[in-house]
């Protein structure tokens, strides 16, 4: 089976973080939001992972190809024309055969081999509250019967949510090619819901997997959701000398957290420094550093220093705030 994940984005909405840094490397509790993704992905045995990249593509090659031991390769995007565009290219070096699908900027939480097993072709999907936000399916008999980019009147709120699989590459092909030969755009761009659409009324049978854990990495409140989320699920609450720790939080063991309040919510990567601070729901960048702060609702980058005041911030890589 080959995997393909699109990490070809910019990220704007999550600038200043991702200046320095591509979204996919971006850390939620305690490790890169790509972390979460190849880990699972790792236990399916693919016979290949296909990454298709552009802005800050090489840190992601340099992070895949140093991790995971997996047959990676990486597909250069140029041009960021939409996922049809992105998953295109990709599929451009795949000759047939099973092809799982991930978007690389959200975390889904599901049993990979259940889903790869309930259907032929099979669509990730879950109830969201604004499906004007999303791709929305119909579903008739277990069957998907239409897919639409962010319908104007949505007739139900069932989203695509970013995971795919096809038994045979090949429809996916000629649905992909014959889209992009057609030059269609919906909303400027060229999106792959008009290819699957185009499956679907050529008769190809998606079946529905809803997914129950779905989480959006894609701006500062939904990445401190994201990570609130999944440090509920974690069984992480070490004792530490002199210091409150206050569950759930993840702390990596290279952390150092000296005289300080940590918790709740709260990740802190690797080579972190903590010293007599308070930080609630926030995440700690690797090797920063956080000293005499009261720190909420905040994203610190790697490297960064921060010393003295309450804040909350969402600072960047490498930054210097002191006091006055």
């Amino acid at each position: 089976m080959k995997v393909i994940i699109p990490v070809a984005g910019i990220g704007t909405r999550l600038r200043p973080h991702t200046f320095s840094l591509p979204k996919p490397l971006l850390h939620v509790a305690g490790k890169p939001i790509i972390a979460h993704l190849l880990d699972p992905v790792g236990q399916l045995d693919p016979d290949e992972v296909i990454f298709v990249v552009g802005y800050k593509g090489v840190q992601i090659r340099e992070y895949v190809t140093g991790r995971y031991s997996f047959k990676s390769s990486f597909v250069q995007q140029d041009k960021l024309l939409g996922l049809g565009y992105a998953l295109g290219l990709a599929l451009d070096s795949v000759a047939d055969g099973e092809v799982l699908i991930m978007l690389g900027d959200t975390i889904v939480e599901c049993d990979l081999r259940r889903f790869i097993a309930a259907g032929d072709y099979v669509l990730g999907v879950r109830h969201v509250d604004d499906p004007h936000r999303f791709g929305i399916v119909e579903v008739e008999n277990n069957r998907i019967v239409r897919v639409e980019e962010k319908p104007e009147h949505p007739k139900t709120n069932l989203a695509v949510i970013g995971l795919y699989y096809f038994r045979e590459a090949g429809p996916l092909k000629a649905a992909l090619h014959n889209h992009l030969e057609s030059g269609q755009t919906t909303k400027g761009e060229m999106q792959f819901t008009d290819a699957l659409q185009m499956m679907i009324t050529g008769g190809t049978h998606f079946v529905p997997y809803e997914v129950q854990e779905w989480y959006d990495c894609g701006k500062k409140e939904t990445m401190l959701e994201t990570n609130r989320h999944i440090l509920e699920e974690m069984d992480q609450a070490p004792s530490i000398d002199g210091s409150v720790i206050v569950p759930p939080v993840f702390i990596s063991p290279t952390a150092q957290v000296i005289n300080s309040v940590v918790g709740p919510y709260v990740s802190v990567s690797e080579g972190a420094v903590v010293s007599r601070s308070i930080i609630r729901n926030s995440i700690i960048g690797s090797h920063a550093t956080v000293e005499n702060v009261s720190l909420e609702d905040s994203i610190v980058g790697h490297h960064a220093v921060i010393r003295g005041g309450s804040r909350i911030l969402s600072i960047g890589d490498s930054s210097v705030i002191d006091p006055i």
